[in-house]
């Protein structure tokens, strides 16, 4: 961000830079170790005891940050998680790789810093959800286990639909019928962790073979709905110590249109029950817990194995979770809840028990996999928006700004996010703005977007926007996409009749379309 614009910030209102808190120094290059990159689903940041929950337990993830470094300002590039996936295995946000929604999966087209690290000698191994196109695509992975793609290399067809979407079948259903039980959810991310554990105990017993080291992607499907847990870990959460979240009352969310368009396609306006909010937060509190569980097996493998020295750890979620807020479930928003990430970094070299309050994105992931290898930057990647976040850590990237942009299912235009600083805007096409003070405002209650004391503060944040995107261009960019992809398909009311699955089928499943 250029000085010039950080002065004419700080002159419109108090705009105080959020920085790093360091009680170390620590210098760049790192030497080159392995790392084990760490995915889960739909995990909303708030959702951790090492953020700060007080009843959510997540030792294991705890431990990782006690560990490490902890990133409070994380955020995703597209708060749905095709897109976001793309962003992360290219570090390039959604309108430079076109994969706008869940039917536009990532098939390494845009090459990625997987395809970068193969060429240059390193193994790099996924096991888990991927959500790109197939398996036969070359990815970015020299080895896949048990990947989970969507579904048909087609996906979310519906989700595409954006010129007056019909009401979304399913979602209420998946908010009416959560509790405790089993998914195939809950099986396939303990197949993830065991297949996880053999891989490094390989590792361990004959060296892979490898010459420099390798990466390991590890993707869980945990918390992302059915809204089902463990019974002993539903249970483990009463329902009647279970507080109701922001916003959630019908004369207390938000009227602004875009987000009444969300409400009304996903089936939310009709309001839930007390009773009803509470069991699906219980719910999706178990399978949390059962997330870290599975974390916590790969976590001490890598420990019993003796890998742990020579391995570095990243943890992190290609989206958040509304839990509730604003009357919404799932992610579709730039709010907090939907758009900000839990982010761990630990291992050799690093930090231990350190905080890291700089605004990161998920885009940085491919810097920083690079430099954690030792792999080498070449030319083609030099304008790649993100950095790495070993920079970041030392104090070496500071002021920075994180971008979001989503184009998908429930939104009938675009919407765009700007986090820099305290402040965050959010940019809507054919809807008004929304700017919230983060640190007198976490919740995020009230739009200083119409506060004649914020005009200049707004108008430099959407200065920051238009200097990576026109909105209004990407729009149309991106509808234009949808319409000629559903036209393939026989169009809308073809899309319509195959109907809609709530949640990706896993490896070996068939998906339930519903219709009504």
């Amino acid at each position: 961000m250029d000085t010039a614009l950080v002065s004419e910030i700080q002159a419109g209102m108090p705009f105080d830079f959020i920085g790093a808190r360091y009680t170390f120094t620590w210098n760049l290059p790192m030497e080159p170790k392995n790392l084990l990159f760490i995915l889960s689903d739909q995990h909303n940041r708030d959702t951790l005891g090492g953020y700060g929950h007080p009843q959510v337990r997540t030792p294991n993830l705890d431990g990782l940050a006690k560990q490490g470094v902890r990133f409070t300002n994380a955020y995703c590039n597209c708060p749905i998680s095709v897109p976001s996936r793309a962003s992360l295995a290219t570090g390039r946000y959604v309108h430079q790789t076109g994969n706008w929604d869940n039917a536009f999966p990532y098939h390494g087209t845009v090459r990625g810093w997987g395809h970068r690290l193969i060429e240059q000698g390193h193994t790099v191994a996924s096991i888990g959800k991927l959500h790109y196109r197939n398996a036969e695509d070359d990815d970015g992975f020299s080895q896949k286990i048990l990947p989970l793609n969507v579904y048909d290399g087609v996906g979310d067809l519906i989700g595409a639909v954006r010129d007056d979407p019909p009401p979304r079948p399913g979602m209420r259903t998946g908010i009416l019928e959560a509790g405790p039980g089993q998914s195939t959810y809950l099986d396939y991310d303990a197949q993830i962790s065991k297949g996880a554990c053999q891989w490094l105990q390989r590792q361990a017993q004959t060296g892979g073979g490898h010459t420099k080291p390798w990466v390991f992607f590890v993707s869980f499907v945990c918390p992302h709905p059915p809204f089902i847990a463990p019974p002993h870990l539903y249970d483990s959460y009463p329902l009647n110590q279970i507080g109701l979240p922001a916003q959630n009352q019908l004369n207390e969310q938000p009227n602004h249109s875009a987000l009444n368009t969300i409400r009304r396609v996903m089936n939310y306006t009709s309001p839930f029950t007390e009773q009803q909010i509470r069991n699906v937060t219980a719910a999706y509190y178990g399978t949390c817990t059962y997330l870290d569980e599975q974390v916590g097996k790969v976590l001490s493998t890598l420990r019993d194995t003796g890998l742990a020295p020579s391995t570095r750890i990243i943890y992190t979620s290609d989206h958040g979770e509304s839990m509730g807020r604003r009357g919404l479930w799932g992610k579709f928003t730039h709010y907090e809840e939907s758009a900000a990430v839990p982010f761990l970094m630990a291992g050799p070299g690093l930090p231990q028990g350190a905080t890291c309050e700089e605004i990161v994105s998920l885009v940085d992931c491919h810097p920083t996999i690079i430099d954690a290898v030792g792999g080498q930057h070449t030319p083609e990647y030099n304008d790649l928006p993100g950095d790495s976040l070993f920079s970041v850590i030392a104090g070496q990237s500071t002021g920075r700004t994180a971008f979001s942009e989503y184009h998908a299912t429930g939104s009938t235009r675009a919407s765009y996010m700007i986090r820099n600083g305290n402040y965050k805007y959010i940019h809507y096409i054919d809807a008004p703005p929304q700017l919230f003070d983060l640190a007198k405002d976490p919740d995020e209650l009230t739009n200083l977007a119409d506060n004649a004391m914020c005009k200049q503060i707004t108008a430099n944040l959407k200065r920051l926007l238009y200097q990576i995107i026109d909105p209004d261009v990407i729009d149309e960019q991106a509808r234009s996409d949808q319409r000629a992809l559903l036209d393939r398909h026989g169009g809308r009311d073809a899309v319509l009749s195959r109907g809609a699955f709530v949640n990706s089928p896993v490896p070996g499943e068939k998906p339930i379309f519903c219709t009504k």
